[in-house]
């Protein structure tokens, strides 16, 4: 048992001393976020109210039977070796997707212990009310993040009369996902992305050390680094790992940047200042391997609690429809995703496993999302979301319109009565940047059932990078995106909301969703 679970236990047994709950809540997170996010609910005043952690995705992973592909951690270490790769990298580092994609499939079917199959959303929403019902109770009260939209659309799809509250934060589109397509995730991805140029823009010298005299040369003096080290990737060695900073390094460390603005974009700053500069170290400390732990090849047993990605690619591939297995149909739709989104490189990973999936029967639930459940739902959104865009449940949009084939309402249209609350903010979900305001009405829909207003846009509590004196928003000749607009009442903080804005804050620089590929 880790740290953070041990903290996690404890102050969960703390609050159930203090008062006696007057209701049951579960959280889609990991231990270590859960520990915060109780935090967050002893600041919101919600002590009457039990907390479970329950954490789908790392679960699967850590409970048996496993959905383990490999037969030892050396052998799924070495089979990583390469994740990352951006798909234009190269030449052929679309077909090298393809082609490990095709390999996963092909080894969750030759090693499948008969249990497989039965790893799914479906079940899980199940287990959910199994647990509400042990406790005594008819109806859940969840919140979730990201995948966990999936399953509390799907929870309120299935039993829309065991709803008491329900918040599905950071909303994926999940008739999209459920066909496996993963198609239309990106449509704000790049509005994240200028949201850094233009706070960097915004934030002067002083306050960003890329900072450049407006957002478009900062995006192409990022771009002509990343093709200088197309071509010429710069050797790292640290005290704990060594690697190469190259394309695809610096490519998935900007993407993985733009869930946590807040944590994130002054980091991400300071590193391409660096990298500039001839210093890769800063990139190379944020990148996926560079913050990896050193290797242990332990001899014995592997660890039975230990978290595997294939538990990714089982509840993903299993949830969704069979996908065409032929490289042709996995470059039309990468050609697809690249007229949505410039980061369309760093977005098959997802459905890459799914290629060669075992041809199970399909009787999980799949839709259709429409229910008039016991309680209205809340749905939560930032604009400018990296991988589960605005336009996906919101009527009035503040990021680019999609096509006129998609419903504004996507979601929330399905479930009588919901309500969208709207944050106004760069990341995924709406913890990711710190707003007292969506906190409030968090906490009112809980305690007092209470829905904002339709069309209601909570500002942030400060921006991602301090604005400079003197600096003027239509420099770039466009409004300001995501990370500006703050509360004028931030600045006259009521003492009363001193410790919860202190808790967002240190959600905001901590917090990282576990998602199936989100």
């Amino acid at each position: 048992m880790d740290t953070q679970t041990e903290q996690l236990l404890e102050l969960m047994l703390h609050l159930k001393q203090a008062t006696p709950a007057a209701a049951k809540q579960i959280l889609n997170s990991q231990p270590q976020i859960a520990y915060k996010l109780i935090s967050l609910m002893v600041s919101m005043n919600a002590i009457d109210i039990d907390v479970f952690q329950y954490s789908p995705h790392p679960g699967i992973a850590r409970s048996t039977p496993r959905a383990n592909f490999f037969a030892s951690r050396a052998e799924r270490a070495l089979f990583s070796v390469r994740d990352g790769l951006s798909h234009n990298a190269s030449a052929e580092a679309l077909a090298r997707t393809w082609a490990r994609g095709t390999l996963i499939g092909g080894l969750a079917g030759e090693r499948d212990d008969g249990s497989l199959t039965f790893i799914h959303t479906d079940h899980t929403a199940r287990d959910m009310l199994e647990i509400v019902k042990a406790h005594g109770r008819d109806k859940l009260q969840y919140w979730g993040f990201s995948y966990g939209s999936v399953l509390g659309a799907t929870f309120a799809a299935m039993f829309p009369n065991n709803v008491e509250r329900l918040i599905i934060d950071g909303v994926v589109d999940s008739e999209n996902y459920y066909a496996t397509e993963w198609s239309n995730n990106l449509r704000d991805t790049d509005a994240a992305y200028r949201s850094f140029a233009v706070g960097c823009a915004a934030a002067g010298p002083s306050g960003c050390p890329f900072h450049a005299h407006n957002a478009n040369e900062i995006l192409s003096n990022i771009d002509a680094l990343a093709e200088s080290l197309r071509s010429r990737p710069i050797p790292v060695k640290t005290a704990t790992s060594y690697g190469l900073v190259d394309y695809s390094v610096l490519r998935s460390t900007i993407f993985k940047a733009l869930y946590s603005p807040h944590a994130a974009f002054p980091r991400l700053a300071k590193a391409l200042a660096d990298l500039r500069d001839g210093n890769a170290t800063g990139i190379w400390a944020m990148s996926v391997s560079g913050a990896l732990k050193p290797f242990d090849c332990a001899c014995g047993a592997a660890d039975p609690f230990e978290s595997v990605d294939e538990a990714t690619w089982a509840v993903l591939c299993n949830d969704g429809d069979r996908i065409p297995p032929g490289y042709d149909e996995f470059e039309a739709h990468y050609k697809a995703l690249s007229r949505t989104s410039s980061f369309a490189d760093q977005w098959e990973l997802p459905r890459m496993g799914c290629l060669a999936w075992p041809k199970f029967k399909k009787t999980n639930f799949q839709g259709p999302f429409v229910a008039n459940t016991s309680f209205p739902l809340l749905f939560i959104g930032n604009t400018a979301d990296p991988v589960t865009p605005l336009w996906s449940y919101v009527p009035e949009l503040i990021s680019p319109t999609p096509p006129t084939l998609f419903s504004a309402h996507k979601m929330s249209k399905g479930f009588a009565g919901s309500v969208v609350l709207t944050q106004d903010s760069a990341g995924h979900c709406s913890l990711s940047a710190p707003s007292t305001c969506t906190a409030k009405i968090i906490r009112a829909y809980f305690l007092e059932g209470k829905l904002p207003e339709p069309g209601t846009v909570c500002d942030i509590d400060r921006p991602v990078f301090p604005v400079a004196a003197g600096y003027k928003p239509n420099t770039d000749g466009e409004r300001l995106q995501a990370a500006f607009r703050v509360t004028t009442s931030s600045r006259e903080v009521k003492e009363e909301d001193r410790k919860l804005a202190g808790v967002l804050e240190e959600l905001a620089m901590t917090f990282r969703v576990p998602g199936l590929g989100l």
